[in-house]
């Protein structure tokens, strides 16, 4: 058995061969390139071109048909294609993030700094909530106008009220008899305070989206009727009023005599509604 090649010095390739073809004709085969650096103590380069070598002389002596595989045109192709297809990595620009910084709350002056919650139920959008607005303080939208909008609707609609209510029947009362005798009463007062009060209260229920769909949907519907007959109402009297009628027609005596009625049962329905909540059908799953 031939020995391995002990030297420091480098040898050639030319050199190699020959201890390499003693290894081959020990073996019966071409040694494979792990073979050939082991023994001959010899880098990979080397031992390739030893192997090159040794293979060649092998195929000289004995000739052998060797089939390989051919790659279809076809795949190749589509190799090429997909290759193709596969987009370049791109370095994504991050652009820069600056830390968040924490809002500063306003500090009021004034009175207004002794009372938040009334600002907070008072003021349609509160200072510390965004509106768009820019500037040192944003300041909310006061509510105050619609009081003084309401002083001269409240005069004119109540003695509208009042005055139809007395050409319809309504008029002084003893409400508590054999108890207060000596306590009256003008039952004209309840159809401003019965209607008004309601097409407003239908309104802020409508208006304030926090309540069912079905109570919303009813409140929007009652509250453009409360306010219609409102309208009507204050027509009537003054119409009765310009022509001298001491006493109304009895289809408007009728109607108005039932408004106390139809203002109760709306106001009842109405606060049933906002309190219920949707159940669901039968055969439906939970």
């Amino acid at each position: 058995m031939s020995t391995p090649l002990r030297t420091s010095y480098p040898m050639p390739v030319e050199d190699l061969i020959p201890a390499a073809r003693r290894l081959a004709a020990e073996l019966g085969e071409v040694p494979s390139q792990n073979r050939l650096m082991k023994h001959l103590r010899i880098g990979k380069d080397k031992a390739k071109a030893v192997h090159a070598a040794l293979t060649e002389e092998h195929t000289e002596d004995r000739p052998e048909t060797r089939l390989h595989s051919v790659p279809d045109s076809d795949e190749t192709n589509t190799t090429a294609e997909i290759s193709a297809m596969i987009p370049e990595p791109v370095e994504e620009e991050f652009p820069q993030v600056t830390a968040p910084v924490a809002p500063v709350p306003v500090r009021r002056t004034g009175w207004l700094g002794r009372f938040p919650r009334l600002i907070r139920r008072g003021g349609i959008s509160p200072a510390n909530e965004p509106t768009g607005e820019t500037g040192d303080e944003m300041r909310p939208v006061r509510s105050w106008p619609v009081l003084l909008l309401a002083l001269p609707a409240f005069v004119a609609v109540w003695s509208g009220w009042v005055g139809l209510g007395e050409l319809t029947g309504f008029g002084v009362v003893h409400p508590l008899p054999g108890i207060a005798d000596g306590f009256t009463l003008n039952s004209a007062i309840t159809l401003p305070i019965g209607v008004e009060t309601y097409a407003a209260f239908a309104l802020r229920v409508w208006l304030s989206g926090r309540v069912p769909a079905k109570a919303r949907k009813f409140a929007k519907v009652s509250a453009l009727s409360a306010l219609a007959l409102g309208a009507l109402g204050q027509v009537a009297y003054h119409l009765l009023e310009a022509a001298g009628v001491t006493a109304a027609p009895w289809p408007i005596t009728t109607a108005v005599a039932c408004l106390p009625v139809a203002v109760l049962g709306m106001g009842a329905a109405l606060a049933h509604l906002i309190h219920t909540r949707p159940t669901p059908e039968r055969g439906e799953v939970t």
